[in-house]
Protein backbone atom coordinates (compact mmCIF):
# COMPACT_ATOMS: atom_id res chain seq x y z
CA UNK A 1 0.00 0.00 0.00
CA UNK A 2 1.54 3.05 -1.15
CA UNK A 3 2.14 5.83 1.26
CA UNK A 4 0.73 9.52 1.51
CA UNK A 5 0.25 11.21 -1.88
CA UNK A 6 2.38 14.51 -2.25
CA UNK A 7 2.38 16.77 -5.29
CA UNK A 8 5.64 18.37 -5.73
CA UNK A 9 5.53 21.23 -8.05
CA UNK A 10 8.43 22.43 -9.50
CA UNK A 11 10.35 24.06 -12.78
CA UNK A 12 13.67 22.26 -11.66
CA UNK A 13 14.08 18.63 -12.65
CA UNK A 14 16.81 18.19 -10.80
CA UNK A 15 14.98 19.37 -7.51
CA UNK A 16 11.81 17.03 -8.13
CA UNK A 17 13.92 13.82 -8.74
CA UNK A 18 15.99 14.66 -5.80
CA UNK A 19 12.98 15.55 -3.98
CA UNK A 20 11.10 12.38 -5.27
CA UNK A 21 14.23 9.79 -4.91
CA UNK A 22 14.60 11.25 -1.06
CA UNK A 23 10.60 11.18 -0.39
CA UNK A 24 10.23 7.57 -1.99
CA UNK A 25 12.51 5.99 0.28
CA UNK A 26 10.60 6.94 2.77
CA UNK A 27 7.24 5.65 1.62
CA UNK A 28 5.59 8.67 0.24
CA UNK A 29 4.09 8.97 -3.20
CA UNK A 30 5.40 11.57 -4.72
CA UNK A 31 3.18 13.39 -8.58
CA UNK A 32 5.73 15.60 -9.60
CA UNK A 33 4.14 18.71 -11.56
CA UNK A 34 6.60 20.46 -13.54
CA UNK A 35 4.41 24.27 -13.42
CA UNK A 36 1.68 25.90 -11.88
CA UNK A 37 -0.50 25.08 -14.56
CA UNK A 38 0.05 21.23 -14.00
CA UNK A 39 0.10 20.85 -10.91
CA UNK A 40 -3.47 22.84 -10.59
CA UNK A 41 -4.65 20.40 -13.24
CA UNK A 42 -3.51 17.41 -11.14
CA UNK A 43 -4.50 18.60 -7.81
CA UNK A 44 -8.33 19.12 -9.84
CA UNK A 45 -7.60 15.36 -11.06
CA UNK A 46 -6.54 13.42 -8.02
CA UNK A 47 -6.40 13.67 -4.35
CA UNK A 48 -3.44 14.66 -2.64
CA UNK A 49 -2.52 14.67 1.41
CA UNK A 50 0.02 17.70 1.06
CA UNK A 51 1.64 19.94 -1.63
CA UNK A 52 4.99 21.07 -2.22
CA UNK A 53 5.25 23.99 -4.26
CA UNK A 54 8.35 25.96 -5.37
CA UNK A 55 7.59 30.00 -4.93
CA UNK A 56 9.45 31.07 -7.84
CA UNK A 57 7.53 29.09 -10.69
CA UNK A 58 7.04 30.55 -14.41
CA UNK A 59 3.99 32.14 -15.77
CA UNK A 60 2.21 31.44 -12.66
CA UNK A 61 3.57 31.74 -9.04
CA UNK A 62 3.67 29.64 -6.28
CA UNK A 63 1.56 32.40 -4.95
CA UNK A 64 -0.97 32.39 -7.41
CA UNK A 65 -0.44 29.03 -7.46
CA UNK A 66 -1.40 28.27 -3.96
CA UNK A 67 -4.91 30.69 -4.01
CA UNK A 68 -5.92 28.85 -6.90
CA UNK A 69 -5.23 25.16 -4.89
CA UNK A 70 -7.02 26.90 -1.53
CA UNK A 71 -10.09 27.66 -3.59
CA UNK A 72 -10.49 24.17 -4.74
CA UNK A 73 -13.03 22.21 -2.65
CA UNK A 74 -11.07 19.50 -2.79
CA UNK A 75 -7.52 21.22 -1.60
CA UNK A 76 -8.75 23.12 1.45
CA UNK A 77 -7.66 21.10 3.94
CA UNK A 78 -4.66 20.15 2.41
CA UNK A 79 -1.38 21.33 3.24
CA UNK A 80 0.43 23.62 0.95
CA UNK A 81 3.96 23.82 2.05
CA UNK A 82 6.36 26.05 -0.21
CA UNK A 83 10.21 25.28 -0.84
CA UNK A 84 11.87 28.25 -1.91
CA UNK A 85 15.25 29.95 -2.31
CA UNK A 86 13.27 32.95 -1.12
CA UNK A 87 15.39 33.07 1.93
CA UNK A 88 15.28 37.58 2.34
CA UNK A 89 14.14 38.48 5.70
CA UNK A 90 9.93 38.43 5.32
CA UNK A 91 9.89 35.85 2.78
CA UNK A 92 8.78 33.19 5.05
CA UNK A 93 6.02 35.42 6.24
CA UNK A 94 5.27 36.09 2.77
CA UNK A 95 4.58 32.59 1.95
CA UNK A 96 2.36 32.49 5.12
CA UNK A 97 0.18 35.05 4.45
CA UNK A 98 -0.54 33.63 0.57
CA UNK A 99 -1.94 30.54 1.81
CA UNK A 100 1.03 28.25 2.43
CA UNK A 101 0.32 26.10 5.83
CA UNK A 102 4.83 25.90 6.11
CA UNK A 103 8.18 26.56 4.20
CA UNK A 104 11.24 24.99 3.73
CA UNK A 105 14.22 26.61 2.12
CA UNK A 106 16.26 25.74 -0.44
CA UNK A 107 18.69 24.23 -0.87
CA UNK A 108 17.11 21.24 0.22
CA UNK A 109 18.74 19.68 3.47
CA UNK A 110 17.77 15.68 2.24
CA UNK A 111 18.27 14.61 5.68
CA UNK A 112 15.78 16.92 7.53
CA UNK A 113 12.99 16.86 4.44
CA UNK A 114 11.62 13.72 5.49
CA UNK A 115 10.80 14.77 9.25
CA UNK A 116 10.01 18.20 7.56
CA UNK A 117 7.34 16.44 5.44
CA UNK A 118 6.07 14.30 8.46
CA UNK A 119 5.56 16.88 10.12
CA UNK A 120 3.27 18.98 7.87
CA UNK A 121 1.43 15.85 7.87
CA UNK A 122 0.96 15.68 11.17
CA UNK A 123 -0.98 18.72 11.86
Amino acid sequence: MAGPRILYIEDNRDNRILVRRVLEVEGYDVVEAEDGWIGLRAAQAQRFDLVLVDINLPEVDGYEVTARLKALDTMADVPIVAITANVMKGDREKTLAAGCTGYIQKPIDVDLLPMQVASFLDK
